[in-house]
C-alpha cells in the first residue's frame, strides 16, 4: 500500500538559482553516494529527470479504477510532474533504509498483528533527520545548488524513482524489492538543480512467481503490480476513518490491526535476504508487534497517547485501534463457535 501524505511544511530550500559550471563539476555521484553511506542510508542512487517522461500514465491508470479507494491525496497532478513541485530539478537522489528485525507475532486467537514498518520510531523522524544532513550538505557544496527532501510526505512517486535510480524494481505486491534486503527498506529522496549522472534503471525480478497474489485473503493485488486500496487490509486498518470495517475486510483481518505484511512474508526475496537492520530506532517498542485484542479493543485516549508516542501508529487514532480490535475478536468468537458445531 501506498502512504504518501499531502505535504503540510514543505523543507525549507535554498532559493539562490544561479548554478556555476564548477559547482556543478564538483558533485559527483561518488561523493553524493559516499556521503549518503556516512550519514547512515543502506541504498542510494540517481534518476534524472526529464521533462516529459510518461509518469504519469501508470498512476492516472490505477486512479481512474479508482483503486486508491479514500486516499485522495494521491490524485495530486503534482504527483505525475516534479517540476511543479520544483521547477529547477533535473535529478532525484534515491535512498533506501532497511527496517527488518528478526522479531516475530505472537500465536492466539488473543494477539493481534501490527505490521513490521511501525513496530518501532516513526520512520518519518529517522528519515527526514538524514535526509536534511544530507540536503544541507548538498546545498553547502557551492552557490546556486538547490535540493528539497521527501520521505513518505509530499506528492512524489518514491517508488518509481527508486526503480529509475537502480534502488531495485517495484514488484507485482507493489512494494519495492532490493536485491540485498528485500523489501523492508523505507525510501526517501532529494530534489537537486544538479545535473547528475543517472544510475541504471533496476530490472524487474518476480518472473513466474504469484506468492504475493495467491496469498492475499482478500485479492487486493487486483493483477500483477495492481493494488486496490478497496480490498487491502492495510489501507482499511490505517485510512479508513468509518465506523466500521466493510465486511469483506473485517472478515479476512486474520489479527491484523495495523497495516499487513502478508504480501511481503511470502515473497522469496524477503525470505531469503532479510537482514537485520543496524538502527535500533527500528526495533520494536514494547507491546508493538502482537498487542492483545481485548486490551486494544477497550484502549484509552491517554493508553492511545503513551504507548504510541513518537510511533508511525499515532495515525491510526484510538476509535480505528478498538474497531479493528473488535472485528478481529469477533472473527475469531465466530470460528471457535463454527469449530464446536463440526464446521471449518
Amino acid at each position: 500500500m501506498n502512504n504518501e501524505r499531502v505535504e503540510n511544511n514543505p523543507p525549507k530550500i535554498n532559493t539562490s538559482t544561479s548554478l556555476s559550471t564548477n559547482n556543478q563539476q564538483q558533485i559527483s555521484n561518488k561523493k553524493i553516494k559516499e556521503k549518503a553511506k556516512e550519514i547512515g542510508f543502506h541504498k542510494v542512487g540517481i534518476a534524472a529527470i526529464a521533462r516529459e517522461d510518461g509518469l504519469e500514465k501508470h498512476l492516472q491508470t490505477w486512479l481512474n479504477a479508482g483503486y486508491h479507494a479514500g486516499m485522495t491525496w494521491m490524485d495530486n497532478p503534482r504527483r505525475s510532474d516534479v517540476h511543479k513541485i520544483m521547477p529547477e530539478a533535473r535529478s532525484v537522489i534515491a535512498v533506501a533504509v532497511n527496517y527488518y528485525t528478526p522479531h516475530q507475532h505472537q500465536k492466539g486467537s488473543d494477539r493481534g498483528k501490527i505490521s513490521r514498518y511501525s513496530w518501532g520510531r516513526d520512520y518519518h523522524k529517522i528519515l527526514h533527520k538524514k535526509l536534511k544532513i544530507l540536503t544541507q550538505w548538498l546545498e553547502n557544496m557551492g552557490e546556486g545548488i538547490l535540493a528539497r527532501y521527501y520521505a513518505d510526505t509530499g506528492p512524489v512517486q518514491d517508488k518509481v524513482w527508486a526503480q529509475r535510480a537502480g534502488l531495485g524494481w517495484i514488484a507485482k505486491n507493489s512494494n519495492v524489492i532490493t536485491r540485498e534486503y528485500g523489501s523492508w527498506v523505507f525510501l526517501g529522496e532529494i530534489l537537486t538543480n544538479l545535473n547528475l549522472t543517472p544510475d541504471r534503471p533496476h530490472t524487474e525480478h518476480c518472473g513466474t512467481c504469484t506468492r504475493c497474489l495467491d496469498a492475499c485473503p482478500t485479492g487486493a493485488i487486483a493483477q500483477p503490480f495492481i493494488v486496490d486500496a478497496n480490498r487491502c487490509i492495510a489501507y482499511h486498518t490505517i485510512e479508513n476513518r468509518a465506523e466500521e470495517l466493510p465486511e469483506a475486510i473485517a472478515s479476512h483481518l486474520e489479527g491484523w490491526v495495523a497495516g499487513c505484511d502478508i504480501c511481503q512474508e511470502v515473497c522469496p526475496w524477503n525470505q531469503r535476504f532479510a537482514t537485520e537492520t543496524n538502527i535500533k530506532d527500528f526495533h520494536p517498542y514494547p507491546d508493538n508487534i502482537s498487542p492483545n485484542l481485548t486490551e486494544l479493543a477497550t484502549i484509552s485516549e491517554e493508553e492511545w497517547d503513551r504507548r504510541f508516542r513518537a510511533s508511525a501508529l499515532r495515525r491510526i487514532k484510538p476509535n480505528m485501534f478498538r474497531r479493528n480490535a473488535r472485528g478481529n475478536l469477533a472473527n475469531s468468537k465466530f470460528k471457535i463457535q463454527n469449530s464446536k458445531n463440526g464446521h471449518e
